[in-house]
């Protein structure tokens, strides 16, 4: 596969000229604008189906090689999107099938983007042909660098050709009825199913109860969807085998799994709107780092961040305004984390439309003298100085498991609670990581463990076949484990462990989990631990130290005195049991202690809160999200985006950021 290698770090937009093809005058200000803002690369044709193929069979691309020609002369280069995300008007009418159906059985009624159906032969036809003439008209055209399949693919069909293709999905995942029935515990409620013609996905107006199925419609919407993509993707990589694929991903997405779409893609793209406004600053920022992790770990090279807003967003209750040097911030913060672009949507605000206010580089006013166009040269400015930073990668000793398949069982979940906050509690442990200064890698179950020194498994409550053992041989080889509350219950089927939880990791952690209580929202306990107390939440696992240490203890309630935390020494490593979700000064001093005995070492020593590092390549990330001036003491070099010597002491500005060679 094709990698994202760009000789520049990518600076630019989603560009919708197609729009403006009633304004002809505008296409010569925009390239203006795009190299007074230091702008090398657009994203150009997102959702522009209409406009390539205005009647079934007559494809206009004209106007677009007009575009390509005018970016290139202008030294500017584009991700070329296939159209797919949005089908036209005469599609949906003459071949109602492509559009998708609900799961109480109603057909939608076109409108909106991605209403169609990934399994429709007729849909999959029609994007084949436009792909192939897309490459064969623009393929070797010297702008275009990348393809941008469709955009943020996400959604469900439940039509009776996608009921088909599930039946046979479910034939080859279990092979009989016996099996299925089986996997799925259909004596419960008289559920079993006698032929295959019987089943059907997860529906309000029908079966929805059973976790087995339900789990088994996501798997099978991840595998339609990747399917869908490599299919669209096909005449792209027969006919331009030169150029990479992509497609844009959306921040702590649970529909799919993206670590078996990401597959199909040559690189990841993402999109981020964090919430800048908000008054905690410092879990904004780790929430936004996360996702960059995410990205870059899902195939372990870098990403493009495709999509942000320079400024404000439009679909959010509140929308509030990134406050000077936010942006800059931001952007900086996504190249630490392994971005080669810095991308927005969109170049210039549209006149309609549901998006008509969302943040743009060039607004209503259509001029360079705004305080927005200001901040996004200034990222231009930035990104020429620190082109030796592209393809670089940081080094992760530390990993966390946010696994997907995990999240659907643990939504799915009756008991003991009905929200158990799993999103939550993993953000939590990430910011308490990223507190200690490292590295960090977003991994699933599936993922190789043996290179990291500490791995981070918060809330695994469903164990896939041979995740146990390959978490018991990694700890054994000497890793540090560490494991929450409600780890180690059920199976790939949702099917509960049987001689004790937590299931195949009792031995490995040392514990038996007798019970597990739940805490109401307003409710919570206290644990103590190294001689202080912190509070803790949601639910409490009453559990017994087998062969484990007790490092702290509930203080109140019928358990009181009972273990909370534990410390397995097993093997060569050591694995830790937390069984409750407690609050941050808890974790901080949890992972202290197991990172000095894990032989973690942080980037930078005693890191004040609301400040995060990472390394890439040979340069260090320090930035400043506490939203106010803070000291820090820095390791000697050169300030890239200054060229000045810094180290010792010094002074973060708000919102300030240092990156810093060695």
């Amino acid at each position: 596969m094709p990698n994202l290698n760009l000789p520049f770090l990518g600076h630019g937009c989603d560009y919708n000229p197609d729009q403006w093809r009633a304004y002809p005058e505008i296409l010569n200000e925009d390239i203006r604008l795009m190299k007074l803002a230091n702008c090398n690369l657009m994203s150009v044709g997102i959702f522009a189906w209409t406009a390539l193929e205005p009647e079934e069979g007559r494809y206009d691309f004209d106007w677009l090689e007009n575009v390509l020609n005018r970016l290139h002369e202008a030294g500017i280069s584009a991700f070329l999107a296939t159209p797919s995300g949005a089908r036209p008007a005469w599609m949906s009418h003459r071949y109602p099938e492509v559009l998708r159906v609900r799961a109480d059985g109603l057909r939608n009624f076109h409108g909106e983007r991605h209403n169609h159906c990934f399994t429709s032969p007729v849909y999959r036809g029609f994007v084949n042909r436009m792909n192939t003439a897309l490459a064969e008209r623009f393929g070797k055209h010297p702008a275009v660098v990348g393809w941008h399949i469709s955009n943020e693919f996400s959604g469900e069909c439940h039509c009776e050709l996608c009921q088909a293709a599930f039946r046979d999905f479910l034939k080859a995942e279990y092979g009989t009825l016996e099996a299925l029935n089986a996997a799925w515990w259909t004596g419960f409620w008289s559920k079993p199913y006698t032929d295959w013609a019987q089943l059907h996905s997860p529906s309000p107006v029908g079966e929805n109860s059973l976790h087995g199925l339900n789990l088994a419609w996501h798997r099978f919407c991840t595998r339609q969807t990747t399917d869908f993509i490599r299919k669209e993707a096909e005449p792209l990589r027969r006919l331009t085998p030169h150029l990479p694929v992509t497609t844009n991903l959306m921040e702590l997405f649970g529909q799919l799994n993206y670590f078996e779409l990401a597959d199909a893609l040559d690189f990841t793209s993402y999109d981020s709107y964090p919430l800048w406004g908000n008054p905690d600053q410092e879990w904004v920022a780790a929430g936004a780092a996360f996702n960059y992790d995410l990205m870059r770990s899902l195939k372990q090279r870098p990403f493009a961040l495709m999509e942000s807003t320079p400024s404000q967003v439009s679909w959010k209750n509140v929308c509030k305004l990134k406050k000077p040097g936010v942006h800059f911030l931001s952007s900086m913060q996504a190249l630490a984390h392994g971005a080669d672009t810095v991308q927005y949507f969109q170049w210039r605000k549209g006149r309609g439309g549901c998006e008509k206010f969302h943040g743009a580089v060039v607004g209503h006013a259509g001029h360079e003298h705004t305080r927005t166009f200001r901040d996004v040269q200034s990222v231009g400015d930035a990104l020429l100085k620190l082109v030796d930073l592209r393809g670089a990668m940081p080094g992760a000793e530390v990993a966390l498991i946010c696994d997907t398949e995990n999240r659907w069982a643990l939504e799915d979940c009756q008991g003991p609670r009905r929200d158990l906050k799993y999103i939550d509690t993993v953000l939590e442990h990430y910011r308490a990581l990223s507190r200690r200064g490292v590295n960090i890698d977003i991994i699933d179950e599936t993922r190789d463990f043996s290179g990291y020194k500490l791995v981070a498994a918060p809330m695994l409550y469903m164990l896939r076949p041979g995740v146990a053992e390959r978490l018991t041989e990694y700890v054994k080889n000497g890793g540090t484990l560490v494991c929450t509350a409600m780890t180690g219950r059920v199976d790939r089927n949702d099917l509960c462990f049987l001689g004790g939880f937590p299931g195949p990791l009792r031995q490995t952690l040392g514990i038996w989990i007798e019970e597990v209580d739940a805490l109401y929202d307003d409710e919570t306990n206290d644990v103590e631990m190294g001689g202080q107390s912190y509070s803790c939440a949601t639910v409490c696992d009453l559990i017994h130290a087998e062969t484990a240490q007790v490092l702290g203890a509930y203080a109140s309630d019928f358990y009181a005195g009972e273990p909370c935390v534990t410390r397995n020494d097993f093997g060569g490593g050591a694995a830790y049991y937390i069984a409750t979700r407690p609050d941050a000064n808890c974790l901080d001093a949890f992972y202290k202690e197991v990172f000095d005995r894990a032989g973690v070492r942080p980037l930078i020593d005693d890191l004040p809160v609301g400040v995060q590092v990472t390394s890439r390549g040979d340069a260090l990330f320090v930035m400043n999200f506490t939203g106010a001036p803070v000291s820090v003491t820095l390791p000697a070099g050169t300030d890239m985006l200054t060229g000045e010597r810094v180290g010792g002491e010094t002074e973060l500005g708000i919102n300030g950021v240092k990156i810093i060679k060695f």
